[in-house]
């Protein structure tokens, strides 16, 4: 899947959980979330730890709901 894709479901949706071609999922938000289309990558920044993330790696995006917890 495109870097440029990612990018738009994400600005249209506000929260996705993405997998990527090596099996990891991450949980990204529209706040801790950059895209750099020059260098194909994204950037998530978590209280744990800053992960930068293969753009053009992510195999597919699962759209999350909002929920009572």
């Amino acid at each position: 899947m495109k870097l440029e894709a990612v990018k738009k479901e994400l600005e249209a949706w506000g929260e996705l959980i993405i997998t990527t071609n090596a099996g990891d999922e991450y949980e990204i938000h529209l706040g801790d979330t950059r895209f750099d289309l020059e260098g194909r990558v994204i950037t998530l920044k978590t209280p744990e730890a800053d992960y930068v993330i293969d753009g053009d790696a992510v195999e597919n995006i699962k759209k999350h709901y909002g929920h009572r917890l």
